[in-house]
């Protein structure tokens, strides 16, 4: 690995790194609160995001891939299916397990929220930032993909 060159007052990487944690940590919290009484919690709206996004999966598969123990997530699946937002169908490779899929009563749900926050953030951005800052802000956002995509 190489070190990029700085100029004299860059900021440091770890101040950045500060800074941006702090602020997404706030930007987060503000976004929870503007979603609709769902009645999900945010391990539950993970778990349907995850399950949207990347389709049908296993307990397992979804236990790793959301860092928690099986059994945590079986407790996050059954209110999940409790409320219809996801089903369970045999895995057809493996007939021990089952595959657990959004419906759509989840997805609406999923929506709801997203449409929510997005809501909140579109006027937050359209109330407070000029064009330039826009671009600005367009800027950093494919910035922070760029490093949340990039691999160890």
């Amino acid at each position: 690995m190489y070190e990029k060159s700085e100029r004299p007052g860059d900021p440091t990487a770890e101040q950045v790194a500060a800074d941006l944690t702090a602020v997404v940590r706030r930007l987060m919290r503000r976004l929870r609160t503007t979603s609709p009484d769902s009645g999900l919690t945010p391990s539950q709206r993970s778990v349907l995001a995850r399950l949207d996004g990347e389709g049908p999966s296993t307990t397992a598969a979804l236990a790793r891939a959301e860092y928690v123990r099986p059994q945590s997530l079986r407790l996050t699946l059954g209110a999940l299916e409790g409320q219809g937002m996801v089903e369970r169908t045999p895995d057809p490779g493996d007939g021990r397990q089952s595959v657990v899929s959004v419906t759509e009563t989840g997805r609406r749900a999923l929506a709801a929220v997203r449409a929510a926050k997005q809501g909140w953030l579109s006027e937050a951005i359209a109330g407070e930032l000029d064009g330039a800052e826009r671009r600005t802000l367009a800027e950093a956002a494919t910035l922070l993909e760029r490093l949340v995509e990039r691999r160890e």
